[in-house]
């Protein structure tokens, strides 16, 4: 199987490029079934090439995974986190309902040098520890929801040269279209909102996630 992904990696068009990884939420399945490493070693593989520019998402799942599922998900990720350093390229945290052991995770094997918490799900508090420790966080769509203050806040703390924006597609579509399937062309309402938020030129903070952008990910 990973012969035939990376031959078909190596096919597609040079403006492409990819993360790869295996979800949280899959770690425990492949675990059970006796194929988690054999899975992990795909996903090494594929990491190999030019084309892609990180792992991810790859982290730990504690809403949807019980604690029969956790050890297989600390397993796994640790694994990519392993391949990001290994490839030197960047690494994409899913994150839900366990930061404290993501942090831990990552205090106790070493982070990536480029680690972005993706779709960031924090408080102000949190974003300043991931920021002191040079992380990334990735703002989505919804940041502009009435109820997520705490993600305004932790928008507000960060170091600008720290944030990122995405789609989360095709959920967390951003207001005033919540509900819709979240897509690409919808990025500039968070972007919009996002500097308001800020209180800072539009144009400047575009400028300043393109550049945040180019040094995680590299040149397109």
């Amino acid at each position: 199987e990973s012969s035939q992904w990376c031959a078909w990696a190596a096919e597609q068009d040079r403006r492409v490029l990819a993360a790869v990884a295996l979800h949280p939420n899959e770690a425990p399945e492949y675990a059970a079934a006796g194929r988690l490493a054999e899975a992990i070693e795909v996903i090494d593989t594929l990491a190999a090439q030019p084309r892609v520019r990180a792992v991810g998402e790859t982290g730990l799942d504690f809403f949807r995974t019980g604690e029969d599922g956790i050890a297989a998900q600390i397993e796994s990720f640790e694994a990519h986190i392993a391949i990001a350093k290994r490839h030197g390229i960047a690494m994409q945290i899913h994150d839900r309902d366990a930061h404290q052991a993501v942090f831990d995770t990552l205090d106790r094997v070493g982070a990536p040098e480029k680690t972005v918490f993706h779709c960031f799900s924090g408080d102000a508090d949190m974003a300043r520890v991931a920021s002191d420790r040079g992380y990334w966080l990735s703002f989505a769509g919804n940041v502009t929801f009435k109820n997520a203050e705490n993600l305004r806040d932790a928008l507000r703390v960060a170091p600008r040269d720290r944030i990122l924006v995405e789609t989360d597609a095709p959920f967390l579509t951003p207001a005033p279209y919540r509900g819709r399937p979240n897509a690409p062309y919808l990025v500039p309402l968070t972007v919009r909102f996002m500097a308001e938020t800020l209180e800072t030129d539009l144009d400047e903070l575009c400028a300043q996630l393109a550049a945040n952008t180019l040094a995680v990910y590299g040149e397109f």
